[in-house]
This record gives C-alpha cells, sequence and structure tokens, in this order.
C-alpha cells in the first residue's frame, strides 16, 4: 500500500523545515558514537569510581570493559500507582541483562508527579517544569560515560516526554522504553464522571465521590482513562520505542516480567552491534508522524501538542500545530474510549489494541512502514502481540479486525472520518481542541465571556449562580510564563453541569486541559498567552466570543479599534512562592509558548511559521 498524500506531503514539509537543525544534531550524534564500550576510554580512577559498589561478575565485566553497559534511567517510587510496579524491575534487568552477556546499573532516578493528585493545587504549576527537569535528570544519569545504551523507565503525563528528550541528548546510545501496564478495570469511567458532576452540584457527599475515586484508581498500574500516560504509551509503542505489545499489558503477570526481561536482553543485543540503532536514528521525521497518527487515531490527550513538538525540537525536528490540524483531516478516528466513550484502555486492548491499530494503519497508507525500531527494521512487528507459550515469551501475528467494533475499528468503517485534534485560530491567536469527546452539535459555541484568572473564582461563581446560561468561560494568566501552563481539569464537571442544564458552554484559555477532557469543548494552550501581551489580555466580561471547531475559528467578536485600544489587564500580584514553586523561578522566566512545546529548552529554530503568521495590528496583539 502507497503512502497517503498527505502523510507524504507533511512528512516531506517537516522534513524540509528541519533539515538545517536536523542534520547538525545527527551531526553532535555522531561525534559522541565509540567504536566499543565508552568506559574503555576513562581514566583507571574514572572507571574505578564506576565499579567500586559491584561485586561478582558484574564488577568484573564493567573492569574489562569489553561487554555493553546498560544505564538504567528509572521513574519509580511508590506514592504514583503508574510507577510503584517499577520496583522490580532493576533486579529483572540486571539479571537479564547479565545472562544476554552485558551488565546494567541503576544510573540514576527521576522525579514522577502526578496531576490527578496535584489537579486545582499550586502543585500543579510545577507540573510542565517537571518534564524539563526530567529531561536535566536523565541527562546526569546518562553523563558518565559508562553506558552503552539505555532502559528508561516510566509511564506518565510529563515523566515519558522528558525521559525522551533527555536521553536524546544521548542520541548516539540506544533506549527501549519500559512500560508498567495500566490497572485493571474498575468503577466504569461514565459512572465517576456522573458522581464528579453531582458532586459539583452539592448533591452528593465528599464521602460518595471518595468512594468513587477510590473504586477508579484502585490499585498498582496506570490510570484506565484514555487520558495523557495511556497517550504516551500507545503513541511510543507506535513510534518504536517499546518492545512490540509492551504497552497494555497489567503489572504483576508472567508477561509483563518476560516483556521487561527481554527489553534488557534486547538492549544488551543491540549495544553489541545486533541491528545496532541508536536512538537518534529511532526517532526521525518519519516517526514523529507515526506517533502523530496514532494520537490522532485514537483521539488521544491534547497535552502531546507541547510534548510531541518538545521532543520533535530534541532530535532537531521542527514540528508544528498546523502539522496536527492537516494530519487530523486525513486520519480517521478509530477508537471510542473514554473521554471519548465508556470503554476503557483495558476493553481497547481486549478488542485488539494497538496491534490491530497499527495494522489497518499500515493497511491503508497512514503510517511509514520503513522505520527504525527498538524490535528491529520496518513497522510490520508491531502488528504482532506478545504472548508466553509454555513459560516462553513468543510473538504472534495479530489479524487486522477488532473484536469490539464499539472501542476500536478499521479504517473502512471509522467512528468519524478526522482524527480527534484541531487547531482554532483568529484575532484571540491559536489554540489547540480536542473534538473527539465533543459532541458535533457542541462544537460551535458564541456567547457572552466571563473572564477569570483562578479556578477558586470560576467555582464561587458557578456556586452562586452567575454563570446558569450560555457562556464562554475565560480562564487566563495561566500559560507558561504565568504559572507554569496548569491542567483546569477541575473545572470540567462544574461546565458539564451547565451543558446538561441546556446552555451553550466553552472553555478558553491559556492554560492546560488533562487528557481525560471530556465533553465540554476547550480551546486550549492559546498563544500567545495573556501575561506577555497576548489578546487574551484585553478580553472583558460580556465581549462575545465564538468558537467554531469546525472551521478552525476563534474570535472575540469586538470592533478591532476598540479591542486595540483597550489596556491589557495587568496579571494577578505574583505570588508565585510556597510548595516549592519559587524554586522554578528561573524556569518561568526562561519557558517557551505552548506553540513551541513550552519549553525551557532552546532546540533548533527560535520560533515556529503558526506564530510567525499571527499579525500584530490592530487586532489586539501587543
Amino acid at each position: 500500500m502507497s503512502l497517503h498524500p498527505v502523510i507524504t506531503e507533511v512528512t516531506n514539509r517537516i522534513a524540509e523545515r528541519s533539515a538545517e537543525s536536523r542534520q547538525a544534531y545527527l551531526a553532535r550524534v555522531a561525534d559522541a558514537a565509540s567504536e566499543g564500550p565508552v568506559r574503555a576510554g576513562l581514566g583507571c580512577s574514572n572507571l574505578a569510581h564506576g565499579f567500586a559498589a559491584c561485586s561478582g561478575p558484574d564488577l568484573l565485566t564493567i573492569r574489562e570493559a569489553r561487554k555493553p553497559g546498560i544505564a538504567i534511567v528509572s521513574a519509580y517510587n511508590d506514592l504514583l500507582s503508574a510507577h510503584q510496579p517499577l520496583a522490580e524491575f532493576p533486579d529483572w534487568i540486571k539479571s537479564a541483562a547479565r545472562e544476554a552477556g552485558g551488565v546494567a546499573q541503576f544510573a540514576g532516578g527521576v522525579p514522577a508527579m502526578c496531576d490527578g493528585i496535584t489537579q486545582g493545587r499550586s502543585g500543579m504549576e510545577l507540573s510542565l517544569f517537571s518534564r524539563d527537569v526530567i529531561a536535566m535528570a536523565t541527562g546526569i544519569a546518562l553523563s558518565h560515560e559508562m553506558f552503552d545504551g539505555a532502559l528508561l523507565l516510566g509511564v506518565c503525563d510529563k515523566i515519558v516526554p522528558g525521559l525522551l528528550i533527555g536521553a536524546l541528548a544521548f542520541g548516539h546510545l540506544p533506549a527501549i522504553l519500559v512500560p508498567a501496564g495500566p490497572m485493571t478495570s474498575g468503577l466504569p469511567n461514565k459512572e465517576k464522571a456522573r458522581i464528579r458532576q453531582l458532586y459539583a452540584e452539592g448533591k452528593a457527599t465528599r464521602e460518595e465521590l471518595l468512594d468513587a475515586e477510590a473504586a477508579s484508581y484502585h490499585s498498582p498500574g496506570t490510570c484506565t482513562f484514555y487520558g495523557t500516560a495511556n497517550s504516551n504509551q500507545l503513541v511510543v509503542e507506535v513510534m518504536g520505542l517499546h518492545l512490540p505489545g509492551a504497552t497494555f499489558v497489567h503489572p504483576g503477570t508472567p508477561l509483563r516480567r518476560a516483556l521487561t526481561e527481554h527489553a534488557a536482553r534486547r538492549i544488551v543485543d543491540i549495544a553489541k552491534g545486533d541491528q545496532y540503532t541508536p536512538l537518534a536514528h529511532v526517532i526521525d521525521e518519519r516517526s514523529i508522524v507515526n506517533g502523530l497518527v496514532a494520537l490522532l487515531a485514537t483521539g488521544g490527550s491534547a497535552n502531546h501538542t507541547l510534548h510531541l513538538v518538545a521532543v520533535a525540537a530534541a532530535a532537531g525536528i521542527t514540528l508544528t500545530w498546523d502539522d496536527f490540524a492537516e494530519l487530523s483531516s486525513a486520519v480517521p478516528l478509530l477508537a471510542n474510549v473514554y473521554p471519548n466513550g465508556s470503554a476503557d484502555i483495558n476493553h481497547f486492548h481486549a478488542a485488539g489494541g494497538v496491534q490491530v491499530l497499527v495494522g489497518t494503519l499500515l493497511d491503508a497508507g497512514l503510517l511509514h512502514p520503513d522505520v527504525n525500531t527498538v524490535a528491529g527494521p520496518g513497522l510490520h512487528r508491531y502488528r504482532q502481540e506478545a504472548i508466553l507459550d509454555d513459560g516462553k515469551l513468543v510473538w504472534r501475528d495479530v489479524p487486522t479486525r477488532t473484536l469490539d467494533d464499539t472501542v476500536l475499528r478499521t479504517v473502512d468503517r471509522p467512528f468519524a472520518p478526522e482524527g480527534g485534534l484541531r487547531m482554532v485560530s483568529g484575532n484571540l491567536g491559536r489554540a489547540v481542541i480536542k473534538v473527539s469527546a465533543v459532541a458535533p452539535e457542541n462544537r460551535v459555541v458564541q456567547a457572552p465571556a466571563r473572564v477569570f484568572s483562578s479556578q477558586a473564582d470560576f467555582t464561587r461563581a458557578f456556586r452562586a449562580g452567575e454563570l446558569d446560561r450560555d457562556v464562554v468561560v475565560v480562564i487566563r494568566n495561566h500559560g507558561p510564563q504565568a504559572k507554569g501552563m496548569p491542567e483546569l481539569h477541575g473545572l470540567i464537571p462544574a461546565l458539564g453541569v451547565l451543558m446538561d442544564r441546556g446552555h451553550r458552554v466553552a472553555l478558553v484559555t491559556d492554560g492546560r486541559m488533562s487528557g481525560a477532557s471530556g465533553k465540554v469543548p476547550a480551546a486550549i494552550h492559546l498563544s500567545p498567552e495573556a501575561a506577555v501581551g497576548g489578546p487574551l489580555s484585553r478580553v472583558v466580561d460580556g465581549d462575545v466570543i465564538r468558537l467554531d471547531a469546525e472551521a478552525g475559528q476563534l474570535e472575540v467578536l469586538v470592533d478591532p479599534a476598540t479591542l486595540a485600544a483597550r489596556e491589557p489587564a495587568a496579571p494577578p500580584a505574583d505570588e508565585w512562592v510556597g510548595n516549592g514553586r519559587e524554586l522554578f523561578t528561573a524556569l518561568r522566566n526562561t519557558v517557551g509558548p505552548a506553540e513551541l512545546g513550552g519549553s525551557v529548552f532552546a532546540f533548533g529554530s527560535p520560533t515556529a511559521p503558526g506564530l510567525a503568521t499571527i499579525p500584530v495590528d490592530a487586532k489586539g496583539l501587543a
């Protein structure tokens, strides 16, 4: 099957746009590569420090410097359900690497914070910055020049992108991402959402709400809705960074252990020269497009309009929101997983999961087949599922057919002809909207604005009955430089209540929205943000805003001269201290705009084409 013309066109455009920065990145990678184990070049004192804590065969292997050394970089902690299973992985990995003729060492841990815990709290203002801290921590772990490959252990929102950004600075090393898998299904997501809305209306008690949440998040493993964590996992498997079929296997199962041990053996084999493929040659323009197609085809998290842009930039590739929008017009929606539907990620996996998804997209010419992966050349391996056959890990072909067409479909009969993400633009700037969970009749909203600078102010207005009407809720001064771009998922139950009362409702914000955003039309990641003088800073209560996700429009219907004459509203008094926020002031002062990934790193081009086209004129931009 030949490639779809839009896939070809977008990939070629990305490659052309990125030619200079990608070439410079690959040149740095080539300079860093070594013929044999890199630690062989260390001085005796340096090397001795590297094996002082070792014993037995591992000590001898490291000292001889003839066999591959593998770094384990892990986001383990036992606070978070998604990362608690990683506690056992290093011992499994070390044993399997030893058997394969290498040696694995725990090179470093990276922080892993939970957006579920910090939602609506001041800690959420550190969440996006944690991605770049994770990247830097990964860099520190790999900087000892002791390693010939890396296993990256992590799952959730900022953790996987952070691990990748950090590892790409060492792109001459092969690397495999090692997941932990989702928890088993608990309280159905639809019922959880219902109780959240009842609580927002004062019709359920806190105890009833806590019981529902505890029944949803009930065991080790990733949360089961299709938010950013599970979007991470699916996207990186389709990019060829997981072993085939590794993504949605439950923790605590023999298959999960077998896959983890095989990852250790595989990275040793790659590092020894068997199909030697460094990370820089797995992540290229084609694999980035493959990951983006998988995201769109499944209605994945809008957070990846930040994360994929930032990961691509770390590999010398300039990805823009226009690329997302154009691909979305050609990629059909094939999954119906909460918040897009009632099923959870376990139902998706049981219906055929990643393997059926890859198969149908390959057959339709919507994925690049000729890519490098950690399993070897070509994406065809990712049509296979991993199973245990008499205790031995093997892969078998999966027919390209769904076992439950209410959850997963093939390209010939999609849920919708287009993908789940769109870009909107107009005199307020540019923003992203996830439409896969929004009913078609709710995708166009025109209503008076009600402007807030905090979630608390919004909640007070809602409880006072001030929003019981058609309304476009504006939450501003939540962009990267203002507050670190916190997620605003806590707004969704109240906004959902207003929609259920028959009102036309939308959200416009320069903040982020959770990957589990759901049914409310939300134009998010608005750039430029209000805190740097973006036009959102000139909107006042009562201004009529039109959000048209179908036509890609986001406009405040105010005379241009009137809008331009207004003084931008001053951001709230800066109180960015407490709960550790003051430690991140330097990052807040250097972070880039959402459209460039909300990153503190200056990779590649300093501007994105989309940003350059926003007019600086009487439409109200500073």
